[in-house]
């Protein structure tokens, strides 16, 4: 690279100012779409999100819901978000709980496809896909623990009721009565609405509300990804140079920071699977930052519940900590119990031994993770 593809290639001090104030505006944009998904889905069932929702009461079909959704739109931000304005549109926790936690399965396919540009190389490959699927691993042995626990004890609704209900609602800590972001989101918000409830029909204006702030969701997240990437990623990559090899801790803690900079754990766990393939890290070394990942990709949901006010405060609030605690939870239990930590690198080593001598259990491992899982869960309920 010249010195002139340098120099372009790094936004000048003017540029900055004006790209972070596009971050501000576009994570202002996201509460304020939130907010509306909330009103639109209210109006939308009418109050009954409850029996809209009804056959998603089973557990295994919430968890479906939300592997599938994150698959196909790539991104666990969008989904856990569009998740907190249903919840504050009247969406019952418990049957949103399950579908947070399959956003996390959902989410993982991204860098395991990015690990299949390395198929031409096999020691290549046998690295890259290690470094992805650990991923995968994890968050299939953390559903397979959290999920029955939540079915028999409620762990993740009961635990986030209790911290939401300190941070918003019920305690001397209230902030309830001076939520200072949904005034400041209020005077957008309220805008839409009006124009949108032109529309005669008060479902066909829910639904167009909740299209509209899908719309908003997609557009926010999408860019102001791509305005951190450029402001952050290079900073991110020393920052994970610097930490991963220095141990466990400093490698969670800065897959967290570095997803938190960069809005996405998509991004994160994806630039490592190159570096990976390449032999710059371990998978042992690789394996605690992906864990970080999953932590820091819960921002986004609890920016998200800042929009709500009223009576569904705290609810939104305590859907936005379920994501915060099962991630948080997943990591603090698997990752301190020696043999629980070593299965997904266990699995994610044998399968990309596999993988690199026979390519088709590569394609078996993604369709059926992410395709056929769910349909076998599906088919159990019919069952049960």
């Amino acid at each position: 690279m010249s010195q002139t593809d340098t120099v372009s290639a790094t936004p000048p001090p003017s540029s900055k100012w004006w790209q972070w104030l596009g971050v501000l505006a576009l994570i202002y944009l996201l509460i304020c779409a939130v907010g509306l998904i909330g009103t639109g889905f209210e109006e939308a069932t009418g109050g009954r999100a409850k029996e809209l929702f009804s056959f998603a009461t089973n557990p295994y079909v919430g968890l479906v819901i939300g592997i599938v959704a994150t698959a196909l739109i790539q991104s666990s931000s969008t989904v856990t978000s569009l998740i907190v304005g249903m919840v504050a549109g009247g969406l019952p926790v418990a049957i949103a709980v399950p579908m947070v936690m399959g956003s996390n399965i959902g989410t993982t396919v991204t860098n395991t496809l990015v690990s299949l540009g390395h198929m031409r190389k096999k020691n290549e490959f046998r690295r890259a896909f290690a470094a992805a699927t650990v991923h995968d691993f994890f968050n299939l042995l953390a559903v397979v623990i959290f999920l029955p626990l939540e079915i028999m004890f409620g762990l993740l609704e009961k635990s986030s009721a209790y911290v939401a209900h300190l941070l918003v609602g019920g305690s001397s800590l209230s902030m309830s009565g001076v939520n200072i972001v949904s005034s400041l989101t209020s005077p957008v918000v309220n805008a839409i609405e009006a124009s949108v409830r032109l529309v005669p029909n008060s479902t066909a204006s829910g639904v167009v509300l909740v299209l509209v702030g899908l719309a908003l969701i997609f557009f926010s997240i999408t860019y102001v990804g791509k305005l951190l990437r450029v402001l952050m990623v290079g900073k991110a990559k020393e920052v994970m140079h610097r930490a991963i090899g220095k141990g466990p801790f400093t490698g969670i803690c800065s897959g967290t920071l570095i997803t938190v900079f960069v809005q996405s754990s998509s991004t994160t766990t994806s630039l490592m699977v190159p570096l990976a393939g390449a032999g710059t890290f371990t998978l042992k070394q690789i394996y605690p930052f992906m864990l970080g990942a999953n932590i820091g990709t819960t921002i986004t949901a609890l920016l998200a519940a800042t929009a709500v006010s009223g009576p569904m405060e705290v609810p939104a609030m305590q859907i936005a900590l379920v994501h915060v605690l099962y991630n948080f939870f997943s990591v603090a239990l698997i990752y301190s119990l020696p043999f629980l930590r070593e299965l997904p690198l266990r699995g994610a080593d044998k399968l990309s031994r596999l993988a690199s001598k026979k390519k088709w259990y590569a394609a078996v491992w993604i369709f059926g993770v992410f395709l056929l899982l769910p349909l076998l869960l599906i088919a159990l309920t019919t069952l049960f």
